[in-house]
């Protein structure tokens, strides 16, 4: 039976954490890390510049499976984007071409249709999340999504971030079924706006402010949702609900009323089951009548 060493923050003994500083190697706890796109620092080097010279070189640290040391790398956030890259160009060979991949088999069997849904569509509620309209479109939301989604997935470690980005999709279809059933919906900005919920919700237990850059982001991104015509801000909405109550569920929460982000739990597979289980009642009760 495979053993896991309990780590604790070297500023705070009694807090565990599956933390690190990605400068040190030092465990550190929520309450003492800095959250940036470069990586999670420790107090002693947040303000410290990278080079060869002057960066300590990290002890090993053991950690607990699922939570992901703050290293500076993001695999499972570069291979969504491959993914969505790849899936992309398939629909433009298929399609009307590179600005406009609608039409082809690939893009007709995958687009979330209200009507559809009811008559075995059902996967199109994830299938949608991996299509995109155009290259802006596509550039837009890879961009996000590799700015955004680094630091969280860096910050969650790699199963916790994949059920993130999966279950706050399936949230985005909801609610873009809810706002507007009989028009196709599609690309990933659902599941990056649970992402963009989840940076909320981390900022608020390290700095204590939810107005932040991910506050930022969300406000500036609704505007624009509500602004430009043909955008599916129901998907938005949805994927940020989405979002904020699956890292609610996430977090081991301490007497003191700050949260811990240390192994997935059983509340964390609840949240996840409870917020995928809502989005698929909410499409259900939405397009029945299509059946």
């Amino acid at each position: 039976m495979s053993t896991v060493e309990t780590r604790y923050c070297y500023r705070h003994p009694d807090r565990e954490t599956g933390l690190s500083c990605s400068e040190c190697g030092r465990p550190i706890c929520a309450d003492c890390a800095t959250f940036a796109p470069v990586g999670i620092r420790c107090p002693d080097h947040a303000g410290a510049r990278r080079s060869p010279a002057t960066r300590i070189r990290p002890r090993p640290v053991r950690r607990a499976p699922g939570v992901a040391l703050a290293s500076g790398s993001a695999p499972i956030t570069r291979a969504l984007i491959a993914i969505n890259v790849a899936i992309y160009l398939i629909t433009a060979v298929q399609g009307n071409g590179l600005n406009d991949p609608r039409g082809g088999s690939l893009y007709v069997h995958w687009v979330l249709f209200g009507p559809l849904v009811p008559h075995g569509g059902w996967y199109r509620l994830v299938t949608a999340m991996f299509l995109h309209a155009s290259i802006i479109h596509i550039a837009f939301n890879m961009y996000a999504l590799w700015v955004i989604g680094t630091p969280v997935e860096q910050y969650f470690g790699r199963v916790r971030y994949l059920g993130l980005y999966f279950v706050s999709g399936l949230a985005g279809s909801a609610g873009g079924l809810l706002q507007a059933p009989a028009i196709p919906i599609l690309g990933a900005s659902g599941a990056i706006f649970g992402i963009l919920g989840a940076m909320m919700i981390i900022e608020w237990q390290v700095t204590g402010r939810l107005a932040g850059n991910a506050m930022t982001w969300i406000v500036i991104n609704l505007v624009i949702s509500f602004a430009i015509p043909n955008i599916s801000w129901g998907g938005h909405v949805g994927g940020l609900i989405g979002g904020i109550l699956i890292t609610l569920a996430y977090a081991h929460w301490r007497d003191s009323g700050r949260a811990q982000y240390g192994q997935l739990g059983l509340g964390g597979v609840l949240g996840l089951a409870a917020v995928a289980a809502g989005s698929v009642a909410i499409a259900y009760f939405r397009v029945r009548g299509y059946a």
